[in-house]
């Protein structure tokens, strides 16, 4: 199944039967069955009735609402998906400095490893650029994970990790496109809009999933406790950054998927942005990436990203509720 974006402005959901259907000046532009959607994402001034949210509930399916720029601004969730017993544990849990201190380790080696292997795929790819410098500092800082004696520890090793690896990651560009390093809130150019705009779009679909598991998503443990924050969401998406949202950041520009006219800056935030009908694109080649299977490096069988996120929350459920171990997903090249 796919997520439902609805991107025109002034638009209507409604519904009618088991269909949602979108509509603008009276004029039908999409009809879709439920059963066929994972999540409604509204972006900007889009309107929806209470029958087509009632529909969504009776589907089990949620819908994040954001600005036009792709920033979350709340989820409307059915109450049926709960699972107090989880939740619970959940919170046991995060006062277990061991428990957490041990979690944050397994992710942060996650995220590094898949920076490596997102580097060594394309230096295998285009010889002729050295590496070699970054991925010895990389494999460092891989190295000094495990001998972390606190969160705080960690948070200072991915960061020089993030540092090292962004260098890479600006030698990786292939196009015109210019990437000052990473830059964020706001991204002040094209390379870190399709950054931040991908990074949000699985941090939105991992908080989405987990509060339907019955997860507190704002219970991170690695990310802690920040008001209006989905610590837990940033706890899982680090592992997926390197391989889904950078290495389609890459395939987008170096492909000339995109070119500069395609974005914007908006003078009021000092922020770049994807104009209305390249964000759509945006979407089919979001779709696109997310849903398109592979073999799963460590459970041997046919996957996509989407069904990962499932499976590495239902993972975590497991290392909660009945101490069996929490694997970082790590791709393969």
């Amino acid at each position: 199944m796919a997520n439902l974006y609805l991107t025109e402005q002034n638009s209507i959901l409604r519904k009618s039967g088991d269909r949602l259907i979108i509509e603008k000046d009276d004029k039908v532009l999409l009809e879709v069955q439920c059963h066929k959607i994972d999540a409604v994402l509204i972006f900007g001034n889009v309107q929806f009735t209470t029958q087509a949210v009632h529909e969504l509930f009776e589907h089990g399916i949620e819908m994040a609402i954001l600005t036009r720029t792709g920033k979350l601004i709340g989820q409307i969730t059915s109450p049926s998906t709960k699972n107090i017993t989880l939740r619970v544990q959940q919170f046991k849990q995060y006062w277990n400095d061991d428990f957490r201190l041990a979690f944050a380790k397994v992710i942060v080696c996650g995220k590094i490893q898949n920076c490596i292997q997102l580097v060594r795929s394309f230096s295998y790819n285009h010889p002729h650029n050295s590496f070699d410098v970054e991925m010895d500092d990389l494999s460092l800082r891989l190295n000094e994970v495990e001998s972390a004696a606190n969160i705080s520890q960690l948070f200072g090793i991915e960061g020089n990790a993030a540092r090292v690896y962004f260098t890479s990651f600006g030698k990786m560009i292939l196009s015109a496109f210019a990437f000052p390093g990473r830059k964020k809130y706001p991204s002040t150019d094209p390379v870190n809009a399709l950054l931040s705009l991908n990074y949000t779009m699985i941090f939105n679909e991992i908080s989405s999933l987990l509060d339907g598991l019955g997860f507190d998503p704002y219970l991170g443990y690695y990310h802690g406790i920040d008001y209006g924050r989905s610590s837990l969401a940033s706890d899982l998406m680090e592992e997926f950054r390197a391989p889904i949202a950078d290495r389609t950041t890459l395939n987008l520009i170096n492909n000339r998927i995109f070119c500069e006219e395609d974005f914007y800056a908006n003078p009021s935030t000092g922020g770049v942005y994807l104009k209305r009908e390249p964000l759509k694109r945006y979407f089919v080649e979001y779709e696109t990436m997310i849903n398109r299977e592979f073999l799963h490096p460590q459970q041997k069988e046919n996957t996509t990203f989407r069904k990962c996120f499932r499976i590495q929350a239902e993972n975590l459920a497991s290392h909660i509720q009945n101490n069996i171990p929490y694997t970082s997903f790590v791709m393969e090249i």
